[in-house]
């Protein structure tokens, strides 16, 4: 791409970042909020959370304290057991009430107080995790985010370009803000300066973020299972099931377990459904984080699943465990993830402010806060110095007549499929309303 191609790069930018501005500031707000979700949790649920242990450490029962919890909620079905980290932490056990609210009981495991109930909807982290990831609009919010996402990908890219020095000698303006400039050049430097030294941050968010997306998030999961970087065979004790069930569908697990499919119980074994009690010592003897959730089966081929995603991506777990034999029939961890697998599961850890704990977490919040400075200081740049009743963008040739941005603009159409489809709209659009309507061509200075 050479100097010609400017102006052309700067219309999209431009326009791009006009039309996504709203949605990136709400993604960027909403993102920096839950990078503490813990800290938040902790904070508005401590006398939820936390118990003093007794003297003797004697623990309750698991059964007896989820029975607790059953008839505390009044009646309906247990369908998660979480024990607790430490011996401090109280028992969770999330129950499906008979006009199907799903509720989380709070038990002190050493004299069986109930300590609260929460309404799983109504929790306000999991509301704040709906808007930021699908702008709580199901799959065409989710569809919106990834769009967004992707689209902001290419704003950086863009931008990037623009930015990049035109001299040689140039180092002020691009490397540092001109605080002794006024007007438009120490503006532009607001905008430029930061967003080129948070773009490596700003891409590393945007792709792990991705990965939790319904369309391409999806398919990379399915080209990390058929590249072989997926689920070994070694994770199942028989051989691995063909089973139209995943593990997403009866458990919230890692991102790295969610497609992987899900081997009955054995039915013909003529046992009775384990107790609780016998489930918590197995899932103790596989030596996994203790702040794992154990998921009850849905039906009566289901599972016991023990799901561990704690802060560290290497202590991820996901174990599979017959709810009549009490045998251990999937036990798929970090260890046995492929090395994309790996890269994939600390990539989703670090966007979620864990890995690393409170240095992760202040990183992550300073690319927040400097992407809404960024969109701040890019829209006020623009209206500031934009003619009245024009876009101020430049003129342009054609897009098709600069073959690099023109194959590039189709390989992040491939790459990125939703884009592909929106480029198809905009390119639509722009023939047949756009370029004839003379208001519109003039303010876009066609």
């Amino acid at each position: 791409m050479n100097k010609k191609s400017y102006p052309l790069i700067w219309r999209w930018h431009l326009f791009a970042g006009i039309i996504i501005a709203p949605f990136l500031i709400f993604l960027a707000a909403t993102g920096a909020l839950y990078l503490f979700k813990d800290n938040i949790e902790n904070y508005i649920y401590q006398d939820y959370y936390y118990v003093e242990a007794a003297e003797d450490g004697e623990r309750l029962p698991p059964s007896d304290l989820a029975f607790t919890a059953e008839g505390y909620a009044g009646g309906g079905d247990v369908t998660r057991y979480r024990p607790g980290e430490d011996e401090n932490r109280s028992v969770e056990v999330g129950v499906t009430q008979t006009d199907g609210t799903a509720v989380t009981v709070f038990v002190n495991p050493y004299n069986r107080q109930v300590l609260g109930m929460i309404e799983d909807a109504n929790r306000p982290m999991d509301i704040l995790e709906a808007l930021h990831g699908e702008l709580s609009a199901g799959t065409i919010g989710d569809r919106i985010v990834e769009l967004v996402a992707c689209w902001t990908i290419i704003m950086i890219i863009s931008g990037l370009f623009l930015w990049f020095p035109r001299t040689k000698e140039k180092i002020k303006g691009v490397f540092t803000i001109r605080f002794n400039k006024q007007g438009r050049i120490r503006l532009r430097d607001f905008h430029a300066v930061p967003a080129a030294w948070l773009s490596i941050g700003l891409l590393f968010f945007l792709f792990s973020g991705l990965l939790w997306t319904g369309f391409w998030g999806n398919g990379v999961q399915q080209i990390v299972t058929a590249s072989g970087s997926g689920y070994p065979p070694s994770i199942w004790t028989g051989p691995a099931p063909e089973s139209d069930t995943v593990t997403e569908d009866i458990a919230e697990v890692s991102w790295a377990a969610e497609k992987m499919p899900v081997q009955n119980s054995d039915q013909e074994s003529g046992f009775r459904q384990l107790s609780l009690d016998q489930i918590i010592e197995t899932a103790d003897s596989t030596g996994v984080d203790p702040s794992y959730d154990i998921f009850y089966p849905a039906s009566e081929e289901g599972v016991f699943t023990l799901s561990v995603f704690p802060d560290q991506a290497r202590d991820e777990a996901t174990i599979h465990i017959d709810q009549y034999t009490g045998d251990v029939i999937a036990d798929y961890r970090y260890d046995n993830y492929g090395p994309l697998g790996k890269i994939m599961a600390t990539m989703i850890t670090v966007h979620k402010g864990h890995e690393f704990g409170i240095v992760n977490q202040v990183l992550g919040l300073v690319i927040c806060l400097g992407l809404i400075a960024m969109v701040i200081t890019g829209v006020y740049m623009w209206w500031k110095r934009k003619p009245k009743n024009k876009s101020g963008a430049p003129k342009s040739a054609s897009v098709v007549e600069y073959k690099g941005i023109f194959f590039t603009l189709i390989a992040l159409g491939i790459i990125f499929p939703l884009v592909g489809l929106s480029l198809i709209v905009i390119f639509i659009v722009d023939r047949l309303i756009l370029r004839r309507n003379e208001k519109i061509r003039s303010w876009l200075n066609y």
